[in-house]
């Protein structure tokens, strides 16, 4: 008799046991997707000088405006806990001490993908569509542009564009130049 196989997913409370008993440790670099603990990349040069790079651009451009947060957790629900890149959230002037931000807090998520794109498009991408994130914007290294997603429908969003070095892209109302945050290699 054939028995059925079923995986033993985990939750968010989970999660933080595992790191509280010293089974994450605190060097790990994890995130918890869909119930899942995923490895994430290592961190390349180029990669984390745009991650910094473009935190410095949207505290300019927000200030006072959106809390932006660099690579800290987003609390989508019960069994998601993903690291974007950088997070635009509703300002709050505690900065979110209390609790981590949930997707009703967001305005705009941006992953800055080399490697991990593929994972971007077809885990995080749904992932965030299906909790109503807005704004999702994936830096690719690869091609040096940035993904545009919005409006979020079921598990996708129905609204993409590409934006080129050469072009603008407007955030909050505010537009400033692709080339600013792809630091051309």
């Amino acid at each position: 008799m054939a028995t059925e196989v079923v995986k033993r997913l985990i939750n968010v409370d989970e999660y933080y046991k595992m790191a509280e008993v010293g089974i994450l440790k605190p060097e790990d670099r994890v995130e918890l997707i869909n119930g899942e603990i995923f490895k994430m990349s290592p961190i390349g040069s180029r990669h984390a000088a745009i991650v910094d790079y473009c935190a410095k651009v949207m505290n300019k451009l927000m200030d006072g405006e959106a809390t932006v947060r660099v690579q800290n957790p987003i609390r989508i629900d019960y069994d998601n806990e993903p690291e974007p890149d950088i997070s635009l959230l509703k300002f709050r002037s505690d900065y979110y001490t209390s609790a981590h931000p949930g997707p009703a807090d967001v305005f705009v998520l941006i992953e800055v993908a080399g490697s991990s794109i593929r994972f971007d498009w077809e885990v995080k991408a749904p992932l965030y569509a299906t909790h109503g994130i807005p704004e999702l914007w994936i830096i690719d290294l690869d091609t040096n542009q940035i993904e545009y997603f919005s409006k979020p429908q079921g598990d996708a969003y129905t609204e993409t564009r590409v934006f080129r070095p050469g072009d603008e892209l407007s955030v909050m109302g505010r537009k400033f130049a692709v080339k600013e945050l792809l630091i051309l290699s």
